[in-house]
């Protein structure tokens, strides 16, 4: 677990670059902002969070709780999406705008094209809506797990 990197995944690095070839400048990890969002731009009041779908107990193909310890490792990850939902609810009131992009929108069999993800998320950026979240593609006959998604203000988007 010491080799887990907190920043500069290459999730967060994928969308830092795409972000930058296409002309949008911002900030990494300001520590001045609740939940020191991955990703901030300033000047559309805009935070971005690249969330790893195990450390976050996203409910996707990509997290499943472990077999040993799994008291434990659910009672970390509740409080990590205990902790998700306090952070979204600061910076929303605070005036910021918040997506989430999932680890799943990005690796695995259910991901998106980058280009495609970054359409999605530029397009969110430009526009005025609060809250988004771009995930992998459903998969059909995918098993849920036993953890569930942060109980969130979030609408399912039909961007994905």
């Amino acid at each position: 677990m010491a080799a887990i990197r907190g920043k500069d995944t290459k999730p967060e690095l994928l969308i830092r670059s795409g972000l930058h070839r296409l002309g949008y400048r911002f900030r990494v990890t300001r520590k001045d902002l609740t939940g020191k969002p991955d990703i901030v731009l300033s000047r559309l009041d805009a935070a971005i969070f690249v969330h790893g779908c195990f450390w976050h107990g996203h409910n996707c193909h990509l997290f499943r709780l472990p077999g040993t310890r799994t008291d434990f490792w659910a009672s970390k990850i509740s409080a990590n999406q205990k902790r998700d939902e306090t952070v979204r609810s600061a910076l929303l009131s605070d005036g910021w705008r918040i997506a989430t992009v999932w680890e799943c929108a990005l690796k695995g069999k259910a991901r998106l094209d980058l280009q495609e993800l970054l359409t999605h998320l530029t397009t969110w950026l430009e526009d005025d809506e609060g809250l988004f979240e771009i995930r992998g593609r459903d998969l059909p006959g995918a098993a849920s797990s036993s953890m569930q998604a942060p109980k969130a203000t979030e609408p399912n988007s039909s961007h994905r």
